[in-house]
């Protein structure tokens, strides 16, 4: 299997961005596969990641636990982020709920609830 394959597979990966200074900040996230062979994430729109994709968009992706932590000898793909606008957002959020049911339930008490929910940013990530 190879690398690109494995990431998207994987049921967390750690997508790291990059501060002004250089300074890399990893963060583990669910992952989709888009339909153009990018990786779809969903953030909140308020999250630091957000922020510095903004000012620099070079990115890696690992695969990971759930805790973040990155197997040694694990394959690290370099790549390029872009934000989505609110269509391509709802997308991901859509394809990603297809993925987790984690989403689907938690989505669904949010609902029955009726929580007010945050405001959400798509991130695309192309290797």
């Amino acid at each position: 299997m190879s690398d690109i394959e494995a990431i998207r597979r994987a049921k967390y990966i750690s997508l790291t961005t990059y501060r002004k200074d250089g300074t890399a900040v990893a963060t583990p996230v669910w992952q989709v596969g888009g339909a153009d062979g990018t990786l779809l994430v969903v953030t909140p729109a308020h999250a630091w990641k957000v922020k510095r994709i903004r000012n620099n968009g070079a990115v890696t992706v690992a695969v990971c636990t759930v805790r973040g932590h990155v197997a040694p000898g694990a394959a690290v793909l370099s790549g390029n982020a872009r934000l989505l606008d609110e269509a391509g957002t709802a997308d991901a959020q859509r394809l990603l709920a297809k993925k987790y049911l984690s989403s689907r339930i938690g989505n669904g008490f949010l609902k029955l609830f009726r929580v007010r929910r945050k405001p959400m940013a798509g991130i695309a990530i192309t290797l």
